[in-house]
């Protein structure tokens, strides 16, 4: 199972060890995404964050949208099928999305890619910036409704 992390809130004021934190999990910027595998260490890693970031379970629909629309290789060239086909063990984006939802690969082994999706901010907008998705805002987990939330940002 991976997990999409989109960060919420911006630097200001931020502490010193969560923005470190956030640093390790390559979110630098406010609508920045990245999927990562389900892990415990990544999951003390969300909790230290949860105030600044929301997260949830991609499925494959959503990842393999967001790969196509917004997937970057270095020198800001899109990820394609023909570029997967070439270098790595998958056939398409799809197969690839695929492989990343079960746990057999992470996003960030494929070669010369960026592990950073940058995503637009939300239409309609996010529900609150400072109250957790439980209490009707925007942060911390969201189970399977992140999809929803990724496209309405692709």
């Amino acid at each position: 199972m991976a997990y999409a992390v989109i960060r919420v809130r911006g630097p200001v004021n931020v502490n010193r060890n969560i923005e470190y934190t956030m640093k390790l999990l390559n979110l630098t910027r406010v609508n920045h995404c990245i999927v990562i595998p389900e892990d415990p260490v990544v999951q003390g890693m969300l909790r230290k964050v949860k105030d600044y970031i929301t997260w949830g379970e991609v499925d494959e629909d959503t990842l393999t949208q967001m790969i196509d629309a917004r997937g970057r290789l270095q020198g800001d060239h899109n990820v394609s099928d023909d570029y997967l086909n070439q270098n790595s063990d998958f056939a398409s984006i799809q197969a690839f999305a695929k492989g990343i939802v079960d746990g057999g690969t992470r996003y960030s082994e494929l070669a010369d890619v960026k592990p950073i999706f940058r995503l637009s901010p939300p239409r309609k907008g996010y529900e609150g910036i400072k109250r957790s998705f439980r209490a009707g805002g925007a942060l911390g987990y969201r189970g399977e409704d992140i999809n929803d939330l990724i496209k309405r940002m692709l």
